[in-house]
Order: C-alpha cells, then structure tokens, then sequence
C-alpha cells in the first residue's frame, strides 16, 4: 500500500478563508477531488450555468493535472446543480471535456453552500 497524498492541505472558499479539507487526496493510484465551485481568486465568477460550469470543471481539471493525472484518468464524477432546468445546458459543457467515453456520473438538485450554479467532484484512477 503506498502513501497517502494530499493535494493543497486546505482549499480556499469565498473571501479567502481556508477550508479545513485537502483539494485532493489519493493513494494506490486514486485520487479523490474535493467539489469544485466556479470560483477564481477566492470568489465566485458572473455568469449562467455555461459559464460557471466551464470554470468548475477546468478547476477540476488543474487539480487533477497537478496531481498528474488527466480526464482520461477519471472515472466517476458527482453534479450538484441548484436549478434542473439546467441540466441540458451542464451536459453540452461536461461533454466539451470528457468527450466520447465520459465517466460514469451521478447528478442531483441541491441548494448551494455558496452562491453558484454548479458543483462537481470526482474520483480518478490511474494504475501506480
């Protein structure tokens, strides 16, 4: 069994504040991302659901890229979206990034911590 990693030893949330969990924690080749908000800078980004789901998935993304692994790594992802009717528009976003052999998901409807549109996490696998 290898060594647990943890990527960023607390994420930032809004204003700044340090947020008691890892961005990213794995071991024997799985990694675990923390949920990913459209956030820039300590804050969330203007915009609809497109727009914030862009910017959720690619901060999803750096961290997986950070940890060294990539979408094609990915292999399971949870979606909290705060409003259904915006289920089609994620799902054209979702597919721009994992394309043709996405990753198996689940998707719920659930207010929102912080004021945004979008949340994701996931779980990815690469062979150690």
């Amino acid at each position: 069994m290898s060594d647990i990693i943890r990527i960023g030893t607390s994420g930032t949330g809004t204003g700044g504040q340090h947020l008691p969990f890892a961005r990213a924690a794995g071991a024997d080749g799985w990694l675990f991302v923390s949920g990913q908000t459209p956030m820039e800078n300590g804050e969330v980004i203007e915009g609809g659901i497109v727009a914030q789901s862009h910017k959720t998935i690619q901060n999803l993304i750096a961290i997986l890229h950070e940890a060294g692994y990539g979408v094609e790594h990915v292999v399971r992802c949870g979606v909290w979206l705060d409003d259904p009717r915006d289920f089609q528009s994620f799902n054209k976003v979702f597919k721009e990034y994992f394309g043709e052999n996405p990753p198996a998901r689940a998707c719920v409807v659930s207010s929102m911590v912080i004021d945004c549109k979008v949340e994701v996490d996931c779980v990815a696998y690469k062979k150690p």
